[in-house]
C-alpha cells in the first residue's frame, strides 16, 4: 500500500490576511480558491511538493455554529497545532519573515534533535516553525 498526505487544513481568522502571509511572505502558491455557502477555502502549495496542499478556511466554514465558536476560541488562544516548514536557507527565510512584521517567537537556534529552526506566529496566532536540516 502507498499512502501520501494530500491536504492539511489550517483554520485562520481571515483568509485574505493569511494568504498575504503564506503567499507573499513564505512564497506558497494559490492552487485552488473555492467559495461555497458564504465561506471560502483556499488551497496553497509549492512546486517542491506537488500534490501536497494547505487549505485555509475560517472556523465556521463547513461547521456548526457551536463547533465554529469552539474552534475560534482555541484559535484565538493560540493552542491549535503548529505548522513546520523545511527550507534550504534558514537565515534568509528568517529575515524575510521578520521583515514582514510577523511576531518572532524564536530566532534561529540549533536544536539538540538535529535541525536549526526558528518560530513565528502567523496572522491568526498559529505557531509556524521553519527548519533547516543539519549539514550532512
Amino acid at each position: 500500500m502507498t499512502i501520501a498526505l494530500q491536504y492539511c487544513h489550517l483554520t485562520v481568522t481571515d483568509v485574505e490576511e493569511s494568504m498575504a502571509f503564506y503567499v507573499d511572505v513564505l512564497g506558497l502558491a494559490v492552487l485552488n480558491d473555492v467559495s461555497a455557502g458564504g465561506y471560502r477555502w483556499v488551497t496553497l502549495g509549492t512546486d517542491a511538493q506537488p500534490g501536497l496542499g494547505i487549505v485555509l478556511s475560517v472556523p465556521h466554514a463547513g461547521r456548526s455554529q457551536a463547533d465554529g465558536d469552539a474552534l475560534m476560541e482555541l484559535l484565538t488562544r493560540g493552542v491549535l497545532p503548529m505548522l513546520v516548514f523545511a527550507v534550504e536557507d534558514l537565515e534568509a527565510t528568517f529575515e524575510t519573515v521578520r521583515a514582514s512584521g510577523a511576531e518572532v517567537l524564536q530566532e534561529p537556534t540549533d536544536q539538540p534533535w538535529g535541525p536549526r529552526d526558528c518560530a513565528f506566529r502567523d496572522p491568526s496566532g498559529t505557531t509556524v516553525r521553519i527548519a533547516q536540516a543539519p549539514a550532512a
